[in-house]
């Protein structure tokens, strides 16, 4: 989560009510429960927050904003190899279902299959969300140069490792085991390494001849 202090009002609001749409989902998330967890009474929410859609939008507008500080650099720390990157972000959602005993669920996932008809305001943050995190994948594609072939469309790649991350996802929660995830994240992985050109290892020089000449000693 993106730390804005402790005793910022809002944040604590919006903060709670991002853990809550989680965890019980947006439908079953009263007013009462998001005061609750953060703490605050009814005059603090709707001084910041007019209603729950209100308070909806601003927790899809924070992950929108949010994506690199609270997804990307936390997967991607240390991880210098693009291709690498993407399944490095595959091991993070892999990691939240195990600890969660595969009860975990992407949150902009969950909200956009709990939604069914989302008023455009909704809708289309929902959206930007998915775009941001395709966006992501597919610079790591572009980061890869000549790895990817030039024929392959790198959004649509993007898009197709996103409908497997989030497909994996479900199943694995529906079914309470990681197998379902696994399996569909190592097909991804094999359409990969059919689709890729291998990394080509840096040329061996071999050993130089001394050129002949008067030694200067």
């Amino acid at each position: 989560m993106i730390n804005q202090g402790p005793t910022d009002t809002r944040w604590r609001i919006l903060e709670a009510a991002m853990h809550l749409f989680w965890e019980k989902g947006y439908g079953s998330t009263s007013v009462a429960d998001i005061l609750g967890r953060a703490g605050v009474n009814s005059g603090s929410l709707y001084h910041f927050f007019p209603g729950k859609q209100d308070l909806l939008i601003a927790v899809l507008d924070t992950y929108v904003g949010g994506i690199h500080q609270m997804l990307l650099e936390p997967a991607w720390r240390g991880v210098a190899d693009p291709i690498e990157k993407i399944w490095k972000l595959m091991d993070s959602y892999r990691a939240a279902l195990v600890q969660t005993e595969c009860t975990y669920g992407c949150p902009i996932g969950s909200l956009a299959l709990e939604l069914h008809e989302p008023d455009p305001p909704v809708r289309e943050r929902l959206a930007s969300n998915f775009t941001n995190w395709t966006a992501a994948i597919e610079d790591c594609l572009v980061a890869a140069g000549n790895r990817v072939p030039a024929d392959v469309d790198k959004r649509a790649l993007a898009e197709f490792v996103l409908t497997t991350m989030e497909g994996g996802v479900m199943l694995a929660r529906s079914y309470r085991d990681i197998a379902f995830f696994d399996r569909a994240i190592g097909q991804l992985k094999e359409h990969f390494n059919r689709l890729l050109r291998p990394v080509k290892a840096p040329a061996r020089r071999g050993p130089q001849r001394r050129k002949k000449g008067k030694s200067n000693a």
